[in-house]
């Protein structure tokens, strides 16, 4: 019965006699106990007559189940008909109306019976979708122990505010966004990020609200409380993604009230040709067209259930759709298809220098700067298991290299022209066989006066960008583009690494709008792919704009139509998979809700159809729609449990760290 609007069903109680704006209809209360004592005195109704063959007692209980039975589906019509509305609501009490007026109570009971069961899955559809995203979204704690000067309080989690430091112990959820600020865990951010596997955080590093802390106990200080928090942005956008509509569900509402006055002139015209009440009941219960209204918000619901599991936000389900029909591609690069943070891919030692050696002296000398590149350092030494040295007389040159002193040595760290001003007068440019215009970052390593080798680093590809770009154009995707604001050379090169046939360097935001603008002229849909911060010009300017990496950044989360929770490229050919597969069950849907209502009308006007069996029929109806709607709710298990490669070209930790890289290793670090 209440299914015209499945999609814009709003968290809400409703009073007995409360009417409900939300929804567009007053609801008749459907208690429990008022349904099983209605079937009961029904189906007593059946067994007196069989036994007893005692038709008054019979009639008698029949009277009373039916009206238990019935009333709360009548009131809903005259409570919309007062109201001036028109829809299915009112078909369904004629139905049962019609035949309490025929005198058999037993068939008015159980075609009430019937169409309250299909109100109460349809109903109980809507709850259960909805149930396994809100799952997604519940995980915050209601209590939080926040640090104070007298020592730990338990405090509302509601309460809490940017700047309360709280402790967090293994085993709890995180009350709110924040930064770690003692101790050490491992966290799980499936219900952020999708990600299946823990993820290992420390002192500086970002958490947030709903995720699990695994192990260890942690002091976190407060970034975003309460509904700021990014749990709570993702829940607005996933009720915000319920309340939309696809153009089909608005053109059903729109006419539907046409539909109920012509149903029932059919059903008048049966009365006039045959004069059988019981074909007339039955064409009315048909008429209720609840398997084709639910074909379509079934579906999406269950799309959009799916799609949140593995964390992949969909304001909009008009988008959904519109994925289905992306032909073109158009990615961001630093930040999208690269990692957008500076890593280890070269190790060149010289004058007799092991790789390993080289890697230890220089990530001790750049032990305690910031920079990205002594951070790559410290990186991969740490997944090789080189143990550093503590640097003595440590001074850094901002933008030109670090000097340290290293088991007696003086060593300096940085750029070419660093080594020359500190006296080192060899030649060593002349080793290097990389282009620094394909966006390689080099470095030099001199000790004693002696240059040791160089490292070069570079923004790393992501390990999966080559798989899904291969997945997208099995797909069908047609064009896929890459643009980036460096270098046409440094474009180039990650364009070879990752598969991608066409790349534009060198641009800047309005000419990345421009770019998108011209793919589109060409006859493209295209989406656009960033990840939300400097490119929310061109994510606005295709058809549809994704975020990647959306945790946390508030930026993504608003300037994109969807947006991905975490940085895994291969949701994007899930997305136009899962689109294209909710087309097919919206198709698969209607398919059968048509010929079903078309069929089931005619075979009661011709008098094959009681009103018992239509009623069960129509039931029936719905429940195949709901469950082939269910099947979508399971797409993209396989991406649930998937890790990550490690990103192309990075060096290759041992299966065990050694305190000292073995020979195979060094020979992977040259």
């Amino acid at each position: 019965m209440q299914v015209t609007s499945l999609l814009s069903h709003q968290e809400h109680e409703h009073d007995q006699d409360a009417s409900c704006s939300a929804c567009g209809s007053e609801h008749a209360p459907v208690h429990l106990w008022e349904t099983l004592a209605g079937i009961v005195f029904v189906a007593n109704a059946f067994i007196v007559e069989w036994t007893l063959q005692s038709k008054a007692v019979a009639s008698a209980s029949a009277l009373v189940g039916a009206i238990l039975l019935g009333r709360p589906v009548v009131w809903t019509g005259i409570k919309d008909v007062y109201r001036g509305v028109l829809s299915i609501n009112e078909l369904v009490a004629i139905a049962v109306l019609a035949a309490f007026a025929s005198g058999d109570y037993k068939t008015a009971g159980v075609v009430a019976f019937f169409m309250l069961m299909g109100e109460i899955i349809e109903t109980r559809t809507a709850e259960g979708a909805r149930a396994s995203i809100e799952s997604l979204i519940k995980l915050t704690p209601t209590k939080a122990r926040r640090i104070t000067a007298q020592g730990e309080e338990e405090v509302a989690a509601k309460d809490l505010a940017i700047g309360d430091v709280i402790r967090v112990r293994p085993g709890d959820n995180i009350p709110a966004d924040g930064v770690i600020v003692a101790g050490q865990g491992s966290f799980n951010q499936a219900t952020i990020t999708g990600e299946s596997l823990p993820v290992d955080k420390k002192p500086g590093d970002e958490v947030f609200a709903g995720t699990q802390n695994l192990t260890g106990a942690l002091e976190i200080k407060v970034s975003r409380a309460g509904a700021d928090t990014t749990l709570g942005r993702v829940r607005e956008l996933i009720l915000a993604a319920e309340k939309t509509k696809l153009p089909i569900m608005k053109i059903v509402d729109q006419y539907m009230g046409f539909y109920t006055p012509l149903v029932l002139v059919i059903a008048a015209l049966v009365w006039a040709f045959t004069h059988k009440l019981n074909s007339v009941i039955s064409v009315i219960i048909f008429g209720c067209p609840c398997a084709f209204i639910l074909a379509t918000p079934t579906a999406m619901v269950a799309a959009l259930s799916a799609a949140a599991r593995l964390g992949i936000l969909i304001k909009n389900v008009a988008d959904l759709e519109a994925a289905a029909r992306i032909n073109a591609f158009v990615f961001d690069k630093t930040g999208t298809l690269t990692t957008g943070e500076l890593a280890v891919s070269r190790l060149a030692p010289l004058n007799g220098v092991t790789p390993a050696e080289l890697l230890r002296i220089a990530a001790s000398a750049e032990k305690y700067s910031n920079h990205p590149t002594a951070k790559a350092l410290a990186q991969l030494a740490s997944e090789a298991g080189v143990p550093l040295a503590e640097p003595a007389d440590f001074a850094e040159t901002a933008g030109r290299g670090v000097k340290a002193d290293i088991g007696g040595s003086k060593i300096f760290v940085g750029r070419a022209q660093w080594l020359r001003d500190n006296g080192v007068k060899e030649d060593f440019l002349k080793s290097v066989d990389l282009n620094e215009t394909e966006g390689w970052s080099l470095i030099f390593v001199a000790r004693a006066g002696q240059c040791i080798g160089w490292v070069g680093l570079q923004d790393q590809t992501r390990a999966e960008a080559r798989v899904s770009l291969t997945e997208l154009k099995q797909s069908g995707v047609r064009r896929i583009s890459m643009i980036s604001g460096d270098r046409q050379p440094v474009a180039d090169r990650v364009a070879r690494e990752i598969g991608c046939e066409e790349a534009k360097g060198e641009c800047l935001p309005q000419t990345k709008v421009e770019f998108v603008r011209a793919v589109k002229s060409k006859g493209y849909n295209v989406a656009v792919v960033g990840d939300g911060v400097n490119d929310a010009p061109a994510l606005a300017a295709g058809d549809i704009g994704i975020a990647m990496g959306a945790a946390g950044s508030e930026v993504a989360i608003h300037s994109a139509t969807i947006a991905l929770m975490n940085n895994d490229l291969r949701r994007l050919p899930f997305l136009v998979q899962l689109s294209r597969s909710t087309r097919a069950v919206i198709n698969q849907n209607f398919l059968f809700g048509i010929p079903f209502i078309i069929g089931g009308m005619t075979l009661s006007a011709l008098g094959k159809v009681d009103p018992i069996l239509a009623a069960a029929m129509h039931t029936f109806g719905s429940l195949v729609v709901v469950f082939n709607s269910a099947r979508l709710v399971r797409k993209g298990e396989e991406l649930e449990h998937y890790q990550p490669a490690p990103p192309i070209s990075k060096p290759q930790p041992p299966a065990a760290p050694a305190p000292v890289p073995q020979p195979e290793l060094a020979a992977k670090l040259a």
